[in-house]
């Protein structure tokens, strides 16, 4: 992947040397990127596909922003603006979960709508630091003008409350994609973690996705069950993402992408974004003998490496889930360390225009044809 007989033998001999190191070396290596490292990061568009930091918010009870100052670096949390900036982050879906048992209570939108609330609130409290994005062409102007662009992700279909006018009102507000499920089944698509009725949508869940290509809504698979990816993935007509999942080939959760969807995504064009969560990156077998075991750096960029391998290199993302996990590997502690993968991805003999991709180009790319898709369809009504 890099130009000239140099570049390739040195290439081999380090990727050579990191797959002779034992997995108690690699944990002890400090990474530090070096400075090619650091210039393809920074010329790159780094766009996360997930970050719970509202809910992280609302969890401490701040709902006006003036509690806490993300001007300034919080430790108990996984992002603020010092560490985005040390991370290099451009863009940002920043998630607007609201838990399931909210469908018990009713109020499952109203919250959601709280949520996004909170997310425009701390655009406009820090607008030198963000600003929020409606399309692909509006996240690369703002990020030309040093801020973050940022666009908001709804984790779990129970807010649409099983209105399908909910999903053009969302997307009003600015959301850009919607995760089908979150942790229960729906009466419309199964959950990957819940008991699953259907064996994927219903009819009116064939609707939704319909609706999400009509409006320009991106269709998260992240959540749902194997089934329900294959359903909507036979149906959508615009691409996927997956806003914060990893491989089950090397993790055997059921939050993770089996091997048999995998040649779905390409074929949809498609996005894997890779969750960070411990649980969902340490090797299987690891797991076993310690359910509580965090993993390094070099699990997380495991998965992409065989993601990239069995579905391209343009059908794999960032998704980190900062925020919203209780467990991170080894220095991936913060949005601080994202230079860190791109170090890794640079000494597996990735090029820089592949790690772009990885980065956030590739998402931005499903971005780009789900609007046109969207425009496409909103004139042949």
């Amino acid at each position: 992947m890099r130009s000239g007989l140099t570049g390739l033998l040195g290439g081999g001999l380090m990727l050579l040397a990191l797959n002779q190191m034992s997995a108690d070396e690699k944990t002890a290596e400090i990474i530090i990127p070096g400075p090619q490292a650091l210039r393809v990061h920074q010329q790159a568009i780094l766009f996360d596909g997930h970050n719970d930091l509202p809910w992280e918010l609302r969890s401490q009870g701040v709902s006006s922003l003036n509690a806490v100052d993300l001007q300034k670096i919080h430790p108990s949390m996984h992002t603020d603006i010092p560490r985005l900036t040390e991370g290099g982050v451009n863009a940002q879906f920043w998630s607007v979960y609201v838990p399931a048992d909210t469908m018990d209570t009713g109020d499952a939108l109203l919250q959601t709508l709280q949520q996004i609330e909170l997310v425009q609130a701390m655009v406009r409290k820090y607008p030198q630091t963000f600003a929020m994005a409606d399309t692909a062409d509006d996240v690369e102007q703002i990020i030309s003008t040093g801020r973050i662009a940022s666009m908001m992700g709804v984790e779990g279909g129970h807010c649409i409350e099983n209105e399908i006018s909910n999903i053009a009102r969302l997307h009003s507000l600015g959301c850009r994609y919607m995760t089908l499920t979150h942790s229960r089944s729906l009466d419309w698509a199964d959950s990957a973690t819940d008991e699953q009725p259907l064996g994927g949508l219903s009819e009116f869940g064939e609707q939704v996705i319909h609706e999400m290509n009509r409006t320009g809504l991106l269709v998260d698979l992240s959540h749902v069950s194997p089934a329900t990816m294959k359903h909507a993935l036979r149906i959508t007509k615009a691409p996927v993402i997956f806003s914060h999942s990893s491989a089950r080939a090397i993790c055997d959760h059921p939050r993770n992408v089996p091997d048999e969807v995998l040649p779905l995504v390409r074929e949809n064009g498609g996005v894997i974004m890779v969750n960070f969560f411990s649980a969902f990156i340490v090797p299987t077998e690891q797991l076993r003998t310690d359910p509580q075991k965090r993993g390094t750096i070099h699990d997380v960029v495991d998965h992409i490496d065989y993601l990239a391998k069995k579905t391209g290199v343009d059908h794999v993302g960032i998704g980190s889930d900062y925020d919203g996990v209780p467990r991170l590997p080894e220095q991936l502690e913060s949005v601080a360390t994202y230079p860190r993968i791109t170090h890794l991805l640079l000494q597996r003999g990735y090029s820089p225009e592949d790690i772009h991709k990885i980065l956030g180009g590739n998402v931005l790319r499903a971005l780009r044809t789900a609007e046109q898709i969207a425009a496409s369809m909103q004139q042949d009504q």
